[in-house]
């Protein structure tokens, strides 16, 4: 079989590699959610009385064999394929014969892709948006094991005033699960089925959308045909731009363990077998992993802008442009997951030099913390201010657990309220178990088999 747009000429050499691309390559992550996609469009037609009984069990025996082949790593697609698209396809003819014919009627590879991109994706955000609250509460667990070790609070990188590893580590989980809501939200919006609007116009057939829809799990059915096309790009890079604001975070995060684990700092010590060596320097331990996250994360934000600026200002409809951005969606949510499993490491290994964090604290330290028991013997605080400010030798110095336990308002060194974020947290992830569940279930029974779309 050859390419399913074929019609009697062949495709000269050059411009074959040219438009094919890295898709061959790429699809070999979309073949199990093309196969489950097919199993709810073949199951709709036969209700619709476009396959026979037969036939459409002729075509689920057929993409079970190519989800095996495919678990396996051993589905080849090839250049001369184009796609998943087109190999499951010519298996299908192949093996079934005619019934494998029939099973794109009524559908284009246009709406055909962005289905199993949908079932991907949709698998995809459970993944991550599981993984990353796993890395909230053990970073939720760390701030409680270390709530009132002392480390020095800083602005400007200058030493500010009291604080704690058990602050620091809070700040990033309760970011973290902010972040994650606009995840989630991006997940309430994919979750609608494309499949049925073919090429941007539907079909001259009383194809039954709500029917796929629900048979693949999802919330709802991509109403208008035309934008379903349109949303192309548009959807990958709503996920892209929620994942960055997750790697943002871990960004940041990363910059402060390579800082605060440095020996003239100290605070933190990573160990060995988290870092390299040099080639040349004996002595070397370096945090090359942090130092990769801070810019990996860079890259996750160039992926969601090469995918806006391939479909900006594309005429409406289907345009091949779309093809380009498959490539940047795919790395950029591998490399998110990434990100996130190795922050998980790393802090899940990370030693707390107590004894350093508390030398740390330099009498300078305590200076707001003067001001203010002026002001609370009756001292106006801008007085209190100046006062302290010019003579700072004078500042009464307090045991850094002291400094900690002053501060006692909601959220300060003294009182984390983890109980809040740990809430956040329960209740985010039993409605993403819960969503998960629910299309799992749907996707088990379209082959009778327990597969995942994204690996």
């Amino acid at each position: 079989m050859g390419k399913l747009w074929q019609k009697g000429y062949s495709l000269n050499k050059l411009m074959e590699e040219f438009t094919v691309g890295r898709d061959f390559e790429l699809d070999q992550n979309l073949v199990i959610s093309d196969c489950l996609a097919s199993s709810a469009h073949g199951k709709m037609l036969n209700a619709i009385g476009i396959l026979t009984h037969d036939e459409f069990e002729d075509i689920q025996k057929g993409l079970r064999e190519i989800v095996k082949l495919s678990s396996e790593d051993n589905f080849p697609i090839t250049i001369s394929d184009e796609d998943c698209h087109t190999a499951i396809e010519n298996y299908l003819v192949s093996h079934i014969g005619d019934a494998g014919k029939k099973i794109h009627t009524g559908r284009s590879r246009n709406d055909q892709v962005l289905t199993c991109l949908r079932i991907y994706s949709r698998d995809f955000l459970y993944t991550f948006i599981k993984e990353s609250v796993s890395l909230s509460n053990l970073l939720s667990e760390f701030a409680k094991k270390y709530e009132l070790t002392p480390m020095p609070g800083r602005t400007h990188m200058q030493i500010a005033m009291p604080s704690s590893v058990g602050l620091w580590a809070a700040a990033f989980a309760e970011e973290i699960t902010d972040s994650l809501r606009m995840a989630q939200s991006v997940l309430g919006i994919i979750d609608q089925s494309p499949l049925g609007s073919a090429a941007s116009y539907g079909v001259p057939i009383a194809l039954d959308r709500e029917l796929t829809a629900s048979l693949m799990g999802f919330g709802k059915v991509q109403n208008n045909v035309l934008y379903v096309n349109n949303s192309r790009g548009k959807f990958e890079s709503l996920i892209i731009d929620s994942l960055d604001q997750i790697v943002l975070t871990l960004s940041k995060m990363a910059q402060d363990l390579i800082l605060f684990s440095l020996p003239e700092f100290g605070y933190f010590s990573l160990p060995a077998e988290l870092c390299s060596g040099s080639s040349i320097m004996p002595q070397k331990k370096n945090p090359d992993g942090l130092e990769l996250l801070r810019a990996k994360s860079a890259s996750v934000s160039a992926y969601g802008i090469q995918i806006k600026n391939i479909i900006r200002s594309l005429p409406t409809g289907y345009n091949r442009d779309f093809q380009e951005v498959k490539e940047p969606f795919i790395k950029g949510i591998k490399l998110s997951l990434q990100c996130v499993r190795i922050m998980q490491l790393t802090i899940s290994e990370l030693v707390v030099n107590t004894d350093n964090l508390e030398k740390a604290f330099t009498p300078e330290i305590f200076a707001t913390d003067e001001a203010i028991k002026m002001v609370l013997s009756g001292k106006n605080f801008r007085d209190a201010y100046r006062d302290v400010g010019t003579n700072l030798e004078q500042v009464e110095i307090m045991s850094p657990l002291e400094g900690i336990q002053t501060r006692t308002s909601t959220g300060t060194a003294g009182n984390l309220r983890l109980d809040k974020l740990e809430k956040n947290l329960t209740v985010l992830l039993n409605d993403i178990n819960s969503q998960e569940r629910n299309a799992q279930s749907a996707l088990v029974k379209l082959l009778n088999i327990d597969v995942k779309p994204f690996t």
